[in-house]
């Protein structure tokens, strides 16, 4: 975990001197016309990720929106689908099934029932009560067999971002090991959002993949909602490098086109100091011919 800042701390200004030196140091004549704007920007990266993360405001981001997740509390939304297990009930015992976009599934014996917005819980009663009118006191257990209607989303330097089927037990570590953070992410400094329509209920907290990994604490762990959003930001070296890129990026095909003839002159010298030229080649098979 990263302690906070009340004022900028030896850490945060020895990084910043750090990158101050490789940006004067690695920035090419095209990049240095922008370098001002470079600093100004990861300065304020660095140092707000040297003062983000504190323990209070993982407790209050855990503590904002306490509440039970799993399957059983999963919220069944089209198109979903739903499997029944009714061992009494053959008609719908093995049954599966995706919720239609009116929210309801089509049983045998029962018709038409509707199930969106209801947990799987609540679904087996559901159905126990339908079923109560056939049979005594018959025994109903509902499972999700599909996610689909459900997202979270993963954001930045991962080998396979995007919206991920949220399932109700997707914790933070699950997330990032089916995303893969790439070699330019920032471990120590991946954020976790989790949007609101309400204002103050909006929460990010700062985790520190690597801490995890290294020590076993799992404490920063999070068990994802739906709708959060996990952002995984490039290195400060990493950012420059991305910068200039982009700097360099209207005037790239220009120096391709230039490169590549250059580059096929210098293979063709490479196979003739290799090889001889093609002149001396007919010679030599010629001759090789003419022994024979």
């Amino acid at each position: 975990m990263l302690a906070s800042c009340g004022g900028l701390p030896l850490t945060c200004l020895g990084r910043w001197q750090a990158m101050r030196r490789v940006v004067r140091s690695s920035t090419s004549r095209v990049a240095r016309s922008s370098t001002a704007h470079l600093l100004a920007a990861l300065s304020a990266t660095v140092f707000l990720a040297g003062c983000a993360g504190t323990h209070a405001q993982l407790v209050e981001f855990l503590r904002a929106h306490d509440t039970e997740v799993s399957t059983g509390h999963y919220v069944v939304r089209p198109p979903d689908a739903i499997a029944i297990h009714a061992p009494g009930a053959a008609e719908v015992d093995g049954v599966s099934q995706v919720v239609r976009t009116d929210g309801k599934v089509v049983l045998r014996l029962l018709g038409e029932v509707d199930v969106a917005g209801l947990t799987t819980v609540e679904i087996a009663a559901k159905l126990k009560a339908q079923l109560s009118r056939y049979y005594v006191d018959p025994e109903v257990v509902v499972e999700v067999a599909q996610y689909s209607s459900q997202f979270y989303y993963v954001f930045g330097e991962v080998g396979y971002a995007g919206p991920k089927r949220y399932t109700g037990r997707d914790t933070l570590i699950k997330a990032l090991a089916e995303s893969q953070p790439n070699f330019l992410a920032w471990r120590s400094q991946i954020r976790l959002v989790r949007p609101s329509e309400t204002e103050n209920e909006r929460k990010t907290i700062v985790v520190d993949l690597n801490h995890m990994l290294q020590s076993g604490d799992l404490a920063q762990n999070v068990l994802l909602q739906e709708g959060d959003i996990i952002q995984v930001p490039p290195t400060p070296l990493a950012w420059v490098g991305l910068r200039v890129r982009e700097l360099l990026f209207p005037v790239q095909p220009v120096l391709d086109a230039y490169n590549t003839p250059a580059s096929a002159l210098d293979s063709h010298h490479t196979y003739e100091e290799e090889w001889g030229s093609s002149a001396d080649a007919k010679d030599t098979g010629r001759r090789g011919f003419n022994r024979r």
